[in-house]
């Protein structure tokens, strides 16, 4: 129970690592809040979800919609111990392919999203309550078609340092999870045909040591991780749980 007592809220929180770790973190002992993006999103969780995790509808690229999140949670839980800040797309396209449209909806979630997704967080977040920002390994290495997408984690990454530098580690701890390639439906959602999915898969797969996509399970595991007491002494690093992908 490394999380008893714990109030936890994970952006995302309705499918792949973030759901994963929303039940890990209920296993743990947290009330779990979690949010779904859209409508569609938010009934077929509150339908699926509500039983186990409190659910909630909001938009993290738009800031009114995270004043009406925090209003609920302040309301309803007086504050935070743990933001798991893990909502976001990935849309892969060449270079001479994006258009303003294409780059404008991944730093509008991925960067906007997230960084007030934890500023307006801030008041709610209790003395030693911690924050994990879900990132990606391609932040820091290179994969064709993915120069916005890696760009928009890279930001993620500097969020924690700058972060770490500007409040005390006493009161809030940031850290960031990197994942590698992982079965989530995300790839579902990249905007590629079966045949380019397929194809995608098999070079990932073939360039990690592992020689396997890892689980959401596994990322929900590091989640905790940094999430709880056990990392204590972590603070603005960036874990990459990744097979190898991005270390050799």
């Amino acid at each position: 129970m490394k999380l008893k007592n714990k109030v936890a809220l994970i952006t995302g929180g309705n499918s792949g690592i973030g759901l994963a770790t929303a039940k890990l973190f209920k296993a743990e002992g947290a009330q779990v809040i979690v949010t779904a993006r859209s409508t569609e999103t938010f009934q077929k969780a509150k339908a699926e979800l509500s039983s186990h995790f409190d659910v909630v509808q909001a938009n993290v690229s738009k800031t009114s919609e995270l004043d009406n999140l925090y209003a609920y949670v302040k309301k309803t839980y007086g504050g935070l111990d743990v933001l798991f800040a893990n909502a976001g797309v990935a849309l892969f396209r060449p270079t001479s392919e994006s258009d303003e449209a294409f780059f404008d909806n991944q730093f509008n979630t991925n960067v906007k999203g997230l960084y007030f997704t934890v500023a307006k967080a801030l008041p709610l977040l209790r003395k030693g309550s911690t924050v994990v920002l879900n990132a990606s390994v391609v932040s820091t290495k290179g994969v064709a078609g993915a120069s916005v997408y890696s760009a928009t984690k890279a930001a993620v990454r500097s969020f924690a340092r700058s972060w770490t530098a500007e409040i005390p580690v006493a009161d809030v701890r940031f850290n960031v999870l990197s994942p590698g390639p992982i079965e989530t439906p995300i790839y579902s959602k990249m905007g590629m045909s079966a045949d380019q999915m397929t194809g995608f898969a098999e070079g990932m797969r073939s360039t990690v040591p592992a020689k396997r996509f890892g689980s959401a399970e596994e990322m929900a595991t590091v989640a905790l991780f940094l999430a709880c007491s056990d990392s204590s002494f972590i603070a603005g690093a960036d874990v990459v749980a990744d097979g190898g992908f991005g270390q050799v």
